[in-house]
């Protein structure tokens, strides 16, 4: 039996190919395969990529959420102090949220005697420590690192724009006020008098 495979103007006969010919078509369609795989690991790449897109744009959404509210909360308090008035502050970070995530710290310890036959003694101690990230699992049963603490982002700045900010006891007053309150250091303290 004789087999052909028809292709536009083209005509191979399987019977009469050569062996080279067969390791060419095989070569062929191996690498046919091999280019197909690459796509679905692609697609969960991008995948993955949105996720840390949106988790990434959720973060800068709470430090601006957080930067708002620290201005908010200052101004009202300050604008309530004799002789300030009417008042804006504004408040830049140096770094974003820190997460502290839970340890474990296993710590194994073993000593040893040693006397060699002229009667001399030596005490070997070796010490090793291994350190492992505790997880947690949610009901999805997706794992994340279990949080120990959340550190809010670290001021670098702060001016205070204000009424009677051009008043040196008013501005005494703004800056400790706003040293008392973020802990930033006074040269990182801005008062300014508001046209």
């Amino acid at each position: 039996m004789e087999w052909k495979i028809k292709l536009p103007k083209l005509k191979f006969n399987l019977k009469n190919m050569k062996k080279d010919n067969y390791i060419i078509i095989l070569l062929v369609g191996v690498l046919l395969i091999v280019i197909a795989l690459p796509v679905s690991d692609n697609k969960d790449k991008e995948e993955k990529a949105g996720v840390e897109s949106i988790t990434n744009n959720e973060e800068e959404t709470q430090v601006l959420t957080y930067v708002d509210e620290q201005e908010k909360r200052l101004g009202e308090i300050l604008s309530q102090v004799q002789g300030v008035g009417d008042v804006k502050v504004m408040i830049t970070l140096k770094s974003s949220k820190e997460l502290i995530v839970e340890k474990d710290t296993p710590t194994t310890s073993q000593t040893s005697l040693e006397e060699d036959a002229e009667g001399g003694k030596r005490n070997t101690t070796d010490k090793t420590t291994t350190e492992a990230t505790v997880y947690e699992q949610d009901n999805n049963g997706d794992s994340s690192p279990y949080v120990v603490k959340e550190l809010e982002p670290e001021i670098e700045g702060i001016i205070v724009i204000a009424k009677g900010g051009d008043d040196p006891v008013v501005a005494k007053n703004i800056s400790e006020a706003v040293l008392a309150l973020f802990h930033v250091e006074a040269h990182k303290i801005k008062v300014m008098k508001m046209n």
